[in-house]
């Protein structure tokens, strides 16, 4: 993604934890049926699982969906916590979750 494409993009996080074996379809359908938005955006969505070391971000970069894929090897991803399915965070926030780190204060959808 380049840096332009930041500025306009808005990163949704999943608050309930998905299974990782869905893949590019069925986290598109998630997307749509659960969280409420078009998968096909170009927005991100961030899913983690139950145990919450994995996490997937799902994105639309103009001519396909793409899979960024992590696994901690300590630890677990910092979800935020809200009463939402979803919530918005920003893409700075996003860099940080992805690390690992706490996101601390974010938007709900």
């Amino acid at each position: 993604m380049i840096a332009a494409d930041l500025q306009n993009v808005q990163v949704w996080v999943a608050t309930t934890p998905v299974d990782m074996r869905r893949s590019f379809d069925s986290l598109a359908e998630v997307v749509r049926s659960f969280l409420g938005h078009d998968p096909l955006s170009g927005n991100l969505f961030v899913f983690r699982n139950k145990g919450g070391h994995l996490a997937k971000v799902l994105w639309w970069d103009r001519d396909g969906l793409a899979i960024y894929y992590k696994r901690l090897e300590r630890g677990e991803f910092q979800f935020p916590r809200a009463g939402k399915p979803v919530i918005e965070i920003s893409c700075e926030q996003l860099l940080r979750l992805l690390s690992g780190m706490r996101v601390s204060k974010h938007r709900l959808a």
